[in-house]
């Protein structure tokens, strides 16, 4: 088979919230020659089928629909002329930059000057989490039931018990309550919960839906289709505790027990990975380990608001333009390191030579505390908090003046 070959300034990879957020601000940087690669017909990416509210607070200062949301980015991207072509599939980002990808029209590759990464991310499954039983129909997790519910008009349940406190399976169990179904429990096998509190208060205590903080589903019965679940108390190492059991009688189990960046493709680019965000590593540029090749929005870690998305994939436009023009991004030596308390940063690195926005998550819920970052002992930047949670992305910026050219970043947490 041939194998069309083009060239172009940038590719983005991915034509979702961050993709398209991308773009535009490429285009209004000057960078005219740019592509969108999307695998999906529509552009819009996850946000097509969230059809609740709560989109746009931070971005455009209105409430939005995931849909809306996406709409006023595919409406620039439109008026702006910028090329985009669904129904894609890319099959391979090499560490030259060249993309290769597969359509209706055949196999095509672009070399491009820089590549943008905003493929999204992707739900765990229940191979993931190794629950003992039978492999009945009945068993989804919650973005596969939103869709079936938002994009195909499809009821998938009645009788139903939702595993984990993620947003989306708090927002399923709203939606499906809203349609008829019976929403027994959430239950959570953290100590804590893992969504936002304004959904906990909206999807579940505004419609009386219990949520069980240190339980888990135990086992799956059923044949053909799903009949209940056991459910147990797990103790402080997450095993359950023999004697708790419970059985749910439901003929639905929707699973919400997190998100993975989609990284297949930056994997085989050569990109390393962190493996806490399991995103890529990046420099306050947004730019991976490979030259020329960045990432941004929940390709590079989960963000629980669209709208700090799009904000990251236009900080990142904003350096990929400079690339582009240049040639060439300042090197970044400087590692951001944390304490016990903080799960993960972005960036990885900083040139210290510019100033950043650091985002990142504690790894449990603290209150009264102080979110500090150091160099040398010398106190660079803090955030008073009267509470940090998991759920909640925590971002802090770092000026410039304050930052020495030697030693390495030290971010902590002070309760």
């Amino acid at each position: 088979m041939e194998i069309r070959k083009e060239n172009v300034d940038v590719v983005i990879v991915g034509g979702g919230p961050a993709g398209l957020a991308a773009a535009v601000r490429l285009y209004k940087q000057g960078i005219r020659d740019i592509l969108i690669l999307e695998r999906e017909t529509h552009l819009g990416g996850i946000l097509r089928q969230c059809i609740h509210d709560g989109f746009g607070l931070t971005r455009f200062k209105t409430t939005l629909s995931g849909p809306e949301y996406a709409q006023r980015f595919i409406d620039q991207v439109k008026e702006l002329g910028i090329p985009y072509v669904t129904d894609t599939t890319v099959l391979e980002v090499s560490r030259g930059r060249v993309v290769t990808a597969v359509s209706s029209g055949g196999l095509v590759q672009w070399q491009a000057k820089a590549v943008i990464l905003t493929m999204g991310c992707r739900e765990r499954t229940r191979g993931a989490l190794g629950i003992p039983g039978e492999r009945p129909t009945g068993v989804f997790t919650a973005g596969v039931a939103q869709a079936y519910m938002n994009l195909y008009n499809r009821m998938p349940a009645k009788e139903v018990v939702i595993l984990g406190s993620g947003d989306i399976g708090m927002i399923m169990a709203r939606r499906l309550t809203l349609e008829g179904a019976h929403v027994q429990a959430v239950f959570e096998i953290q100590p804590y919960p893992s969504g936002l509190p304004r959904n906990i208060e909206q999807c579940l205590n505004d419609y009386d839906i219990p949520l069980y903080l240190s339980h888990t589903v135990t086992e799956i019965h059923g044949n053909s289709r799903l009949t209940g679940v056991t459910v147990s108390a797990v103790d402080e190492h997450f095993k359950p505790i023999p004697g708790t059991e419970r059985e749910y009688r439901c003929d639905t189990l929707i699973l919400s027990v997190g998100l993975i960046p989609e990284n297949e493709l930056s994997i085989d680019a050569g990109v390393d990975l962190d493996s806490r965000t399991k995103g890529a590593v990046v420099d306050e540029y947004f730019q991976t380990g490979v030259e020329g090749i960045f990432a941004a929005g929940n390709v590079l870690h989960v963000h629980d608001l669209v709208d700090f998305v799009s904000m990251e994939a236009e900080d990142l436009a904003e350096s990929a333009a400079e690339y582009v023009r240049r040639g060439r991004l300042p090197e970044c030596p400087l590692a951001v390191r944390t304490d016990g308390n903080i799960n993960h940063t972005v960036p990885q690195r900083v040139s210290g030579t510019r100033a950043f926005k650091l985002s990142m998550r504690v790894n449990r819920p603290m209150k009264d505390c102080r979110v500090v970052v150091r160099q040398n002992g010398v106190e660079l930047a803090s955030k008073k908090m009267k509470k940090a949670i998991p759920a909640e992305m925590i971002q802090l910026a770092v000026k410039a003046d304050r930052i020495a050219q030697n030693g390495d970043l030290e971010v902590s947490v002070e309760c």
